[in-house]
């Protein structure tokens, strides 16, 4: 595994944060992560942007109490870049990435 396999997609931190809180749920309110991550709706909303257009995550939306929600769900293909993302970011921190040139 090398340093090429780092995805530029997921490697800003918000997204990576993104995506690391979508790993384990099978989804999560645009509201809450949000929240977690610290910034701002449209932030957020730009970031899921970069992340639906690269076929890493879907929006839900539906009517609660009459409020209008989006729900943000990982897709298939989003959960392997970011395992594979992962594991390139542990070899490059254990030094494997840079003895394999």
């Amino acid at each position: 595994m090398g340093v090429e396999r780092l995805d530029p997609l997921i490697h800003p931190p918000a997204r990576l944060q993104l995506m690391a809180l979508l790993a384990d749920v099978s989804e999560m309110e645009f509201g809450t992560a949000r929240d977690v991550l610290g910034v701002s709706d449209s932030v957020l909303s730009k970031h899921l942007a970069q992340l639906g257009d690269g076929g890493y995550i879907e929006l839900r939306k539906a009517t609660v109490n009459t409020r209008q929600r989006t729900w943000i769900v990982a897709t298939g293909a989003g959960r392997k870049a970011f395992k594979s993302h992962v594991a390139a970011l542990q070899a490059l921190a254990s030094g494997q990435a840079l003895s394999k040139k």
